[in-house]
C-alpha cells in the first residue's frame, strides 16, 4: 500500500492511500480521485522523499501560533459536519423556506439547501441574510 500526498488545483493536500503508483495514476486519469473538502478532480501528486528513521530519534514538532494548514482543514471540516448534523435539508426551496422563517410564517430552524445567485440577492435585499458553504461531496451523504 502506498500513501501519497496529494493537493487539488485549489490547493488543498490531502493524503491518498494507493495499491501501487499505476494504481493511483489510473484512478486520477478516470476522474475518480477528489478532494475531500472541495470535491475538485483536479489532483496532483505532491514530490516525497522516502523516511529512514535510523537514530531513533523523532523530528521535532514544529508549532506556530496559527496551527498547520492541517490543522485548518480539520477544523472547517469539522465546521461543516457540525451544521450538517444541526440543520434540515430543505434542498431547492431554501429561498422559500428562508423568506417563510423571516416573516415568521414557518417556526425558526437552521435550514440548508440550494439557491441560484439570484435567489441569494433578493434574499439579501430582503434583509434575510445568507451564507454559501461548500460542502465536499463525501459529506453530502449521511452524517457520521
Amino acid at each position: 500500500m502506498k500513501v501519497l500526498n496529494l493537493r487539488c488545483a485549489n490547493g488543498h493536500g490531502f493524503e491518498g492511500w494507493f495499491a501501487s503508483d499505476d494504481d493511483f495514476m489510473d484512478q486520477n486519469d478516470r476522474g475518480l480521485v477528489e478532494c475531500p473538502l472541495c470535491s475538485d478532480r483536479v489532483v496532483t501528486r505532491l514530490p516525497s522523499a522516502p523516511r529512514l528513521n535510523l537514530s531513533g530519534a523523532r523530528e521535532p514538532a514544529v508549532a506556530t501560533k496559527e496551527g498547520t494548514a492541517v490543522d485548518l482543514q480539520a477544523a472547517w471540516l469539522q465546521a461543516v459536519q457540525h451544521m450538517l448534523a444541526n440543520t434540515e435539508d430543505v434542498g431547492e426551496r431554501f429561498a422559500d423556506e428562508a423568506r417563510r422563517i423571516h416573516y415568521g410564517e414557518t417556526a425558526h430552524r437552521g435550514i440548508r439547501g440550494e439557491a441560484s445567485p439570484e435567489e441569494r440577492q433578493a434574499l439579501h435585499e430582503e434583509g434575510i441574510e445568507v451564507l454559501s458553504i461548500p460542502v465536499p461531496r463525501a459529506l453530502k451523504g449521511p452524517v457520521q
